[in-house]
């Protein structure tokens, strides 16, 4: 696969059809094919076929099923990567489980980390346990899911061998309330500055089904913390170009990670 020195980013931040995977599933593929373009990487929320729940007991699905033949498929029609999570049984365990699937049907995955305990996340999902960094056309790529946006030293870009960074985008997808929204966005801004990195948040829009508001704000950040895209309030569809050249120059004249102290990451292989 030839590197590229630009990439396309897809963002879709809508509502959510609560508790109901066939409606999401076929919103989001009218949405997708709206796109009206050639892009690399199509991103959807967190649960996006579900909303954020903790019915997790009804509706995890197995992999392989349902959600992941859609994405298996939507990739491959698109030949675009398509991520975002949804709730996944594994064994015993109940995960909100991001999917990252590419165009040839090859996928990783990353289990969210970090388990929302004020809305009692934590009692129902299993906590992921290593963080996931892939790599697509030349850039390589971060995904963590919401409340990990919270926690820096889990996103931490290291300094790999005093010549390069792990990642040149790190990418949040979220169900992240109104009531929240300024948190949001400073945290998103203060992850691209810190990690050197284009980031990217891809919230929701609208009401789930306990009344719970979001109002999207989705953004894209450049390694400067200059907005590049911000979706506001919209039920809406946005295509950026992030410059790989743009970043790998800010990094060659600000070098800060050379200094970043060394550390290591609190995760299991």
């Amino acid at each position: 696969m030839i590197d590229q020195e630009t990439l396309k980013v897809s963002l879709i931040q809508t509502s959510l059809y609560w508790h109901d995977i066939d409606a999401n599933l076929a919103m989001m593929e009218e949405k997708i094919w709206q796109i009206g373009e050639d892009t690399d990487l199509i991103v959807l929320p967190e649960m996006f076929s579900t909303g954020f729940t903790n019915a997790a007991p009804e509706l995890a699905e197995p992999m392989n099923s349902k959600t992941f033949r859609w994405m298996k498929q939507q990739a491959k029609q698109t030949q675009a990567i398509v991520t975002g999570s949804f709730i996944v049984r594994d064994g015993k365990d109940l995960y909100n489980r991001l999917l990252w699937m590419r165009p040839d049907g090859e996928y990783a995955t990353y289990d969210k980390k970090h388990l929302f305990r004020m809305s009692e996340e934590h009692e129902i999902y299993a906590p992921g346990k290593k963080r996931l960094v892939v790599e697509w056309k030349g850039w390589k790529i971060c995904p963590l899911i919401c409340y990990d946006l919270r926690f820096p030293v889990w996103s931490r870009n290291q300094n790999l061998d005093n010549n390069s960074l792990s990642y040149d985008l790190l990418l949040y997808v979220a169900n992240w309330p109104a009531a929240r929204s300024r948190v949001w966005r400073t945290l998103l801004e203060a992850r691209a500055l810190e990690n050197l990195s284009y980031c990217i948040g891809l919230n929701r829009v609208g009401e789930d089904g306990k009344n719970i508001a979001y109002n999207g704000q989705s953004l894209i950040f450049n390694h400067r913390g200059e907005i590049l895209a911000d979706l506001a309030d919209m039920d809406t569809i946005t295509t950026v170009e992030l410059s790989k050249p743009a970043l790998n120059e800010f990094r060659n004249k600000f070098p800060a990670y050379l200094d970043a102290d060394p550390f290591t990451l609190g995760q299991e292989s």
